[in-house]
Formats: structure tokens, sequence, C-alpha cells
């Protein structure tokens, strides 16, 4: 399954023939992890087949696509773990993101997939393509917010009660926490992905970009069970 995502990662990033919309430019990455249910969990933010899926308390997706954040006191729907990113080889990431983009709104964003070329940091020249699932009101534009688990939870945090991180989530409320160590304490299934951010992404701290919106990889779009109408994840 690796290899056969891989030669159609490369294969699209070197012929381009993924690249549509002409979306791009230059911007800023984050990161965060809060548990929450991801703001294209909504039906009616875009035009979709199916919203962002949420999951329960214990990791498991939900049928109900209006079930509550769980953010809020009393609310049932999740993050998914399995949103958390992944290495395809050293050089090509995928994940997702909740992300801010200058005239843009959810509806042109959510569920659409983007190609950030990291151009400072030690991840300079390393590609993630992430799916936005997400975005903020306290971020900027041209802004991904990338989901990693030990991020940090920032604005909003229901990782204390779905998984008994502390009350300020894992680390710093912005930033989380700050060694690969810190890991090993992780709930399982978070484990993988928090490692993912000192193993490939290399411990790096809000590395810029450039970026371009692409077609979706059918990797993304399996995990999220989100795609835009019209589109076909490659």
């Amino acid at each position: 399954m690796l290899v056969s995502l891989k030669q159609l990662a490369v294969l699209a990033l070197m012929t381009g023939a993924a690249t549509v919309d002409a979306q791009s430019g230059s911007g800023k990455t984050t990161r965060y992890w809060d548990c929450c249910k991801g703001s294209c969990g909504w039906s009616g933010k875009a035009s979709v087949n199916k919203p962002i899926q949420s999951c329960d308390k214990s990791d498991n997706p939900l049928a109900n696509m209006a079930a509550k954040n769980g953010c809020e006191n009393g609310g049932q729907a999740y993050m998914c773990t399995n949103q958390s990113p992944w290495a395809v080889d050293d050089k090509l990431a995928y994940g997702f993101a909740a992300v801010k983009l200058a005239g843009g709104t959810e509806n042109s964003w959510c569920c659409a997939c983007y190609k950030l070329t990291f151009t400072s940091g030690p991840v300079q020249g390393k590609t993630l393509i992430v799916q936005a699932t997400n975005t903020g009101g306290d971020l900027g534009q041209n802004h991904f917010d990338l989901a990693m688990p030990g991020g940090g939870v920032g604005l909003f945090n229901a990782c204390t009660s779905q998984w008994g991180a502390p009350p300020q989530g894992w680390g710093q409320q912005y930033g989380g926490i700050s060694s690969r160590s810190q890991c090993d304490s992780f709930p399982e299934k978070l484990k993988a992905g928090c490692y993912w951010r000192f193993d490939w992404f290399m411990g790096a701290d809000n590395p810029e970009v450039t970026f371009s919106k692409v077609t979706c990889p059918k990797a993304l779009t399996d995990r999220s069970g989100c795609i835009r109408n019209g589109e076909t994840p490659v």
C-alpha cells in the first residue's frame, strides 16, 4: 500500500497533473490538536459528498453529522485519530489542517487539498499534502494550522474530556509538547502522529510554505470521508 501511494503521489507532483484552480501562494503554518469536531464536519459548509467524518469519545465513526461538538459541554463529536499525519517517504507526507485563505471561505476550502512545500526550517524542501478539515478565528491569511497530536490545543480543548489530558492539553496550550519522549505517555492511537512531528517533521517550529490547491489523494479522502463535488481523488 505504501509503495502504491508513493508512486501515485510522486507521479502527480512530477507531472503537475494534480494541480487545479491556480489557488496558490506563500503561507504560514502553526500546529494544533484540540480533539474537537472539525468545522468542516457540519453539513452545509461546502459542496461536498458529505462532511468530514467525526468520531465519538471512543474514536468510533459517528453516523450523526449533526452531533454536538466535544468542545462544548455535553458534546459527543471529536476529531478522529486517523486524521493524524503520516509519512509516505522521507520527502512526502499526508495530513490534515485547519485552513484560512485570503479571499476564500469555508465554502471554497472545506475538504479541499493543498500541497505545502516548506521553505524554512529543518523541513525546507519537504512536501506535505493536507486536506482542510477545519478553520479558526485565530488564524491569519494563507494560514495552515497543521493537525498533529501534541501540537497544542489552542483556543479549544476536547482532549481532556476525551482522553484525560491535562486541563490545558498536553504541554503548552499553544505549541504543545517539546520532546519526542513526551509522546510515550499519549493514548495509543495518537502516538504515531505525535512521533511524526519529531521524526518526519523534524521538530520544525511553524515553518513557512508555498502552497497550491491540488486534487485530493484518495489516501486522505478515505480517512476523512469528504470529497468536494466534481472532484475525483487520485
